[in-house]
């Protein structure tokens, strides 16, 4: 793996030229911030309505709030970039910034597909094993298990970063991408690309499909217990509590997978289609996520009820003592 017979330079920036054949660059920059804007604020109410309200304090729920603060993460880490291209029409990002922003996006990447998988493990011991579920799940081994997700994240996007660190860069600092990623860099290098783009394709790959072949064995075991129930009322009460994570799986996987089939197929991707693919495999499930548990989730969808309804105070509260006085709803209320 050495470096090429090519000169090499030492790079203060890079440059994204990604976004240069965009016909409308404003209007593509306002998209991703509406959705930017409404990841944000779905992860946030999410991450907000389960740490106000304890009856929410059970593992699942935590497991929705550690989802949410990646989303949050690496969706805001890559956003920065593209809409400072295209809304300020800066296409200069400094070395640690670009740097910055490939360890954040490697590790709400690598976070996310365990975290999903997380979440169908708890569906398996809740289904299968409800006598045992507080048990099993404590809040301490949930703890425990959100740590160990976020240490492997930071692990796996520290050794990418890592090497791009350390990688010599040719004369051209053009990135003709959207925004800094460990494969976006190495091809900017003066390295021989096929053993760096043979680590990272069999690490992604693991990732991947050992995260998904959880979830899937995970969901096998809850059909056969499903099946088992003799009340089809309670096999399809039981099948709506994963409906929502089902979704999240489906959004998160799909796109990944067919990413992977179309570059082994050998299928040439236009570098604008190329960025497309990456935004939206990136953007998409981060969008899709907190909508789906604000929407699909009782419990959240209840509380968040709950709170707009409490938020609704008429001024025309007519008290014990008829009386009519605003205070009197606010003393309801306590």
């Amino acid at each position: 793996m050495e470096p090429n017979n090519r000169t090499t330079h030492t790079v203060t920036e890079f440059l994204i030229t990604g976004f240069d054949g965009v016909q409308h660059p404003k209007l593509v920059g306002a998209a991703i911030l509406l959705v930017l804007f409404l990841i944000l604020i779905g992860s946030i109410t999410n991450i907000c309505v389960i740490a106000f309200n304890k009856p929410l304090h059970t593992p699942m729920y935590f497991f929705i709030c550690s989802l949410a603060m990646v989303d949050i993460v690496y969706t805001s880490g890559i956003s920065v970039t593209m809409l400072n291209v295209l809304l300020g029409e800066e296409r200069r990002i400094p070395y640690a910034p670009c740097m910055i922003q490939c360890f954040l996006f490697h590790f709400g990447s690598s976070m996310e597909p365990f975290a999903i998988a997380l979440m169908a493990y708890d569906r398996l011991i809740a289904i299968s094993y409800p006598l045992r579920y507080h048990t099993i799940l404590t809040n301490t081994n949930v703890c425990l298990l959100i740590l160990a997700n976020w240490a492997v994240g930071c692990m796996l996007a520290s050794l990418l970063t890592g090497l791009v660190n350390n990688l010599p860069f040719c004369g051209s600092n053009k990135l003709p991408y959207s925004f800094c990623e460990y494969a976006n860099l190495i091809r900017a290098s003066c390295v021989n690309l096929s053993h760096y783009f043979n680590a990272i394709s069999a690490l992604g790959t693991a990732v991947l499909w050992v995260t998904l072949a959880l979830i899937i064995v995970s969901y096998m075991k809850i059909v056969y217990v499903v099946i088992q129930m003799s009340s089809s009322k309670d096999r399809r009460k039981t099948f709506n509590t994963c409906v929502s994570h089902m979704i999240v799986v489906a959004c998160f996987f799909i796109p990944k997978v067919l990413i992977i089939l179309v570059t082994r197929v050998g299928l040439v991707l236009t570098l604008s289609h190329r960025n497309g693919l990456v935004i939206g495999s990136t953007l998409g499930p981060s969008l899709v996520n907190p909508l789906v548990y604000c929407l699909k989730t009782k419990e959240i969808r209840g509380r968040l009820k709950y709170i707009f309804k409490r938020s609704d105070i008429s001024p025309n509260i007519i008290c014990s003592n008829g009386s009519q006085l605003d205070y009197c709803s606010i003393i309801l209320k306590i």
